[in-house]
């Protein structure tokens, strides 16, 4: 005990504390506990109550955080559940989708390489019977024109034949000049006359 507090307590109290001896423990906390008594157990009292309050504060925080925990990993897993369910979802979705175009990739290709051929065969069969029917017209034009040629050849004689007919011969010809040119010199003598 300091001498500050032994004044305050005042000097006959003092005087009594000073003049006994402290032989035991125990009557030093009993002295503690007249001088302090009332304060510490106010101390001690509000402690007590901060402590209780705290620890029910601490308790109470401490469930409304296991309690927030508990619903975040409730939510984090259901939006992870969704997720994976609406990505496997998306998955096949997408797989089936890539099945069914090769399938028509596949399908339209077999019909390509179908119709390929067929018009291939076709364009043969057509490109064939294009080819006889120009050979044949072409025979028939060949035929034709010989015929024709035959035809004109055979009037052309014809003609020419009847034209050397009427026609007088040379000799005839170069007679009857000769006399024209004397008739216009007066040259003309009729021989016998």
């Amino acid at each position: 005990m300091n001498p500050e507090q032994v004044q305050q307590r005042g000097p006959q109290d003092a005087a009594d504390i000073s003049n006994r001896p402290i032989e035991e423990s125990g009557k030093v906390d009993r002295i503690r506990d007249i001088l302090f008594g009332s304060q510490m157990r106010d101390y001690d009292s509000r402690f007590q109550r901060l402590d209780e309050r705290l620890t029910r504060d601490a308790a109470d925080a401490r469930a409304d955080t296991q309690k927030r925990l508990e619903a975040l990993e409730t939510f984090v897993k259901g939006a992870l559940e969704s997720l994976t369910n609406r990505l496997n979802a998306e998955q096949f979705a997408r797989g089936h989708a890539t099945e069914k175009l090769a399938q028509d990739l596949a399908e339209t290709a077999k019909m390509l390489e179908l119709g390929t051929k067929n018009l291939g065969e076709h364009s043969d069969r057509e490109f064939h019977a294009l080819r006889q029917q120009l050979l044949q017209q072409s025979k028939a034009l060949g035929d034709e024109i010989r015929e024709k040629h035959a035809s004109t050849k055979a009037d052309l004689d014809r003609e020419a034949e009847k034209i050397r007919g009427a026609m007088t011969g040379r000799e005839s010809l170069s007679e009857m000049l000769s006399e024209v040119a004397l008739r216009l010199k007066n040259e003309f003598k009729v021989p016998g006359a």
